[in-house]
């Protein structure tokens, strides 16, 4: 048990995972990261792509940009989106998957 102990994770480690869990308990967010684990897209595409409205989708984004989740590049006027690294895709696939084989 001693070992147990020792190898715990701090504080700080537990309340951001219990972050990114909170993230992924909302439906939006969690269509938007599906769709962005797919290709980089921009705001209006998502729009389309969840058929809902610009104003919500921005929202979404911005707590998801807060949260260092999703990154953005800008192009001209053109404002585009993409997963921040590999270990969020792959968080998010590897819960799919076990999803899908429950």
């Amino acid at each position: 048990m001693h070992l147990v102990k020792e190898k715990l994770m701090g504080d700080r480690a537990a309340s951001e995972m219990a972050d990114l869990f909170k993230t992924l308990g909302d439906p939006t967010r969690v269509k938007i990261i599906h769709a962005l684990s797919q290709c980089e897209l921009c705001v209006h595409d998502l729009t389309e792509v969840l058929e809902m409205g610009q104003s919500a989708i921005s929202h979404q984004l911005r707590f998801l940009r807060n949260l260092r989740i999703v990154k953005r590049r800008k192009e001209g006027k053109t404002v585009f989106y993409s997963l921040d690294d590999e270990h969020v895709q792959e968080v998010f696939l590897q819960t799919l998957e076990h999803l899908r084989h429950s």
